[in-house]
């Protein structure tokens, strides 16, 4: 990294950790003007926190590797988002009482005490809903050029697994089992699949082979696949029977009808510096017939812009895990233009968002379950919802 650009990296950074942690500390700490050793402890743990934080992190996710270092860095970074953004609304709420007479300390040590079992509580329900296996989301999408041979295909989309230092090896079973009682005609891994090489994670992966598809089993790289070997995950993948879509299409044909599932690379593969990758619609489209319908896979929501171009039927992505920890949807959808659920870009081109499979970094979940989707297609006049 240029020094230039890592000087405005590291302010940036420094400027983010001392907001996420100095607002709790305000609001939870010095506020309420608790007796001086509850204040004294808490601030000398705060300080603590601050500085091994970043040291936790750098050697988990580093090279060094250790994930161990990694967990703990990922949990903290869950919870103090949790606390910073509940004690910026526990600040509002603190304004009301005091417009309404409610005096200090009581005022902020009641605020405070309220953040804290808040937090505390959801944190817990968090980390329950991220380790669990997904629940399955159902929904219909009606594809205007659908033939009627393929009225009622199946798709069972996986995303953002995000296998990583928190071993979720049963989970990845798990996650098999609930797919494979779908019975689907097609199963889509549509991008993230690991934290960490192969060789780190080949015991997480291992259950993919497991999951089994009547007629294809399609997987496209993520952008974290760019953080950990993409090549290397892309070979594993295929040994562990998957289909890998990068930059082209296989054809699923049923009763005289055809469709097209098709896959593109994610849009940071072209920067990532391995030799070959990088999102080309166009190969990946070319010597699909005009009349053919085309499900395409693309990690990122925000690849639909080419994707509707195109004339592309059904986009299916991941990436935005629907916020993970709320309220950090809000800046999820404003840079993807899309959060979860179906939504129509243009005249032709729908795009179905997943809340992913697994999750990211900190193992919690918050007002953004995981999902495990079946998609059943229909052809023209059928319902969508």
């Amino acid at each position: 990294m240029p020094p230039r650009r890592r000087s405005v990296f590291l302010t940036v950074l420094i400027i983010v950790l001392l907001l996420l942690h100095g607002l709790p500390w305000l609001l939870l700490v010095l506020a309420p003007a608790w007796p001086t050793a509850v204040t004294v402890a808490a601030s000398v743990v705060t300080v603590l926190v601050l500085v091994t934080f970043p040291l936790a992190m750098w050697r988990g996710h580093g090279a060094h590797h250790q994930d161990g270092l990694a967990a703990a860095g990922d949990s903290w970074l869950g919870i103090i988002w949790l606390l910073f953004s509940w004690s910026v609304l526990g600040g509002g709420v603190s304004v009301l009482l005091t417009v309404s007479g409610v005096p200090d300390p009581a005022r902020s040590r009641w605020v405070a005490a309220g953040v804290l079992c808040w937090v505390t509580g959801l944190a817990a329900w968090g980390f329950w809903q991220a380790r669990r296996v997904p629940v399955v989301r159902r929904v219909e999408v009606a594809i205007r050029r659908l033939g009627s041979g393929l009225d009622g295909l199946r798709v069972a989309l996986v995303a953002d697994t995000h296998f990583g230092p928190i071993n979720r090896a049963r989970w990845s079973a798990g996650v098999a089992r609930v797919v494979n009682g779908l019975d689907a005609d097609v199963v889509a891994h549509a991008g993230d699949v690991a934290d960490g090489s192969v060789e780190q994670r080949r015991e997480q992966a291992a259950p993919l082979a497991d999951m089994r598809a009547r007629e294809a089993k399609v997987y496209i790289t993520g952008n974290h696949e760019y953080m950990s070997g993409a090549a290397e995950w892309s070979a594993h993948m295929a040994e562990l029977g998957w289909t890998v879509l990068r930059n082209k299409h296989v054809l699923v044909h049923r009763g005289g009808s055809t469709l097209a599932v098709a896959g593109i690379d994610d849009r940071t593969a072209a920067g990532s510096g391995v030799p070959g990758h990088g999102a080309d619609l166009r190969a990946a489209l070319t010597g699909i017939e005009p009349e053919v319908p085309v499900l395409l896979l693309a990690h990122q929501p925000k690849q639909v812009i080419h994707a509707a171009d195109a004339g592309v039927d059904l986009q299916l992505s991941g990436h935005t895990h629907g916020g993970q920890i709320w309220p950090f949807h809000l800046i999820v959808r404003a840079e993807q233009g899309a959060l979860t659920g179906l939504s129509r870009h243009g005249e032709r081109t729908q795009l179905y968002t997943s809340r992913g499979s697994g999750f990211w970094g900190p193992p919690f979940r918050v007002f953004a379950p995981s999902e495990i989707t079946l998609l059943t297609l229909r052809a023209a006049g059928g319902d969508q919802t």
